[in-house]
Parts: structure tokens; sequence; C-alpha cells
């Protein structure tokens, strides 16, 4: 095998399991579904879900099977620091799972209620986390993947990983602004999206005046 062909291998992975992963979360692929198989759609949300930790499984065996050379290693004070800025990210994570519908996040509120919308039916809302950055589960992923040791097949890896967050944030916002409509677009002005910036954060006051608005525009509705 050439020098090249694991990390062609990789990288062409990777690209696809993104694409497929995107497609399928697409308003436009839920349309299709809605149209064609309606009674599909209570099932939709959690056969997306089994299907991306299913095609997940032989990426990481990919990764294990081709390691690549190492290019660094924390050492240290730099291992300790890293190692509690994954910690925090962890403990994040875990906080921030209180503040989601979990029950809609993987499917089984759709197939208990039967309900077969294309649209998500959680209500605008912003939790603790949210009033940092809109995409939480997003930036602690990077967190916790960029503070680890890093081949080079790795490297390529978080490099992809990164880059699809970025990418598939903005995919996913267009399904929010559909749904929420122009709240949504003020919040997007007000926060940054996958990295928290400091001159970007909404108060507790000003995430509350936001979220009703999103509310009484519901209600005219």
């Amino acid at each position: 095998m050439t020098t090249l062909m694991p990390y062609l291998i990789v990288f062409g992975s990777f690209l696809a399991y993104f694409i497929l992963h995107s497609l399928a979360a697409s308003i436009i692929m839920k349309q299709r579904v809605a149209s064609h198989w309606p009674n599909v759609m209570p099932y939709y949300r959690l056969a997306f879900n089994a299907l991306a930790i299913v095609l997940s499984l032989p990426l990481l065996f990919v990764m294990f099977l081709y390691p690549g050379n190492s290019l660094w290693q924390w050492h240290g004070l730099g291992f300790y620091l890293t190692s509690a800025m994954a910690l925090l990210a962890v403990i994040g994570f875990f906080y921030s799972l209180k503040y989601y519908d979990l029950s809609e996040f993987w499917g089984t509120r759709q197939l208990k209620e039967r309900n077969n919308s294309v649209h998500d039916q959680e209500n605008f809302h912003i939790s603790p986390m949210h009033r940092y950055v809109r995409h939480p589960w997003y930036f602690f992923a990077l967190v916790i993947i960029w503070t680890r040791d890093v081949s080079t097949i790795q490297l390529l890896v978080y490099l992809l990983v990164t880059a699809y967050f970025v990418i598939g944030s903005r995919m996913e916002e267009r399904k929010l602004i559909a749904y929420h409509g122009e709240v949504y677009q003020r919040y997007q002005e007000q926060v940054a999206a996958v990295f928290p910036l400091p001159w970007k954060i909404l108060s507790a006051e000003q995430a509350d005046a936001l979220i009703k608005d999103s509310l009484s525009k519901k209600e005219v509705k």
C-alpha cells in the first residue's frame, strides 16, 4: 500500500459519512420521505440516529487500522491543562443534556406521538450554554478532540470533523430559520456559532426577551 493510500481511505470514508449524514438530515430528504411514505416519518429520527451510530463504527475501525505517525503528545503541565479542558468539556456536555428534549432528539417522542412532521417540534429556547455559543455540543466535541495526542491520521480526521461542524452547523441553521424564523436570525447575529466569542454573548435578560418574542409570534400564528 502506498504512503498516501491510508490517508485517502480515511479521507474518503469520513467524507462519504458526512455527505450521507447531511443528506439524511436535510429538509429536502425529509420532505421527499414525508410526501411518498408519510407513515415512515414517525420512525425517521430514530432510524437516522441509529444509522449515524452504526456507520460511525467503520470510521473508528479505519482510524484504528491506520493510526499514522505521532505528531505531538502532551507532557507535563500541558498534559494536565489539556486533560482539565477535556474534563470540563465532558462535564459541560452532560450538564447541557438537561436543557434538551432528549426524547425528541433520539426520536422516541415522534414515534410515541406518531408525529409525521418534517420540522422538529421543540420550541425555541436558549439554555445557559446557548447564551455563549449556538452549538455547544460541537464546541465541547472540538475541545475534547483537540486536547488529545495527535497522529498524522488523527490530524486529518480532526480537521475534517472541525470543517464538518462549521459547515454542518450552517446547514442545520437553515432548518432552524425555516422553523423559528426571524427570531433565530436575531439570535444568530448576537451569539457565535461554534467557537465562543467574548463580544457575542447574551445576558439572561436578552435570552429571555428572545424566547418571549418567539412564543408571542407562535401564538399569533
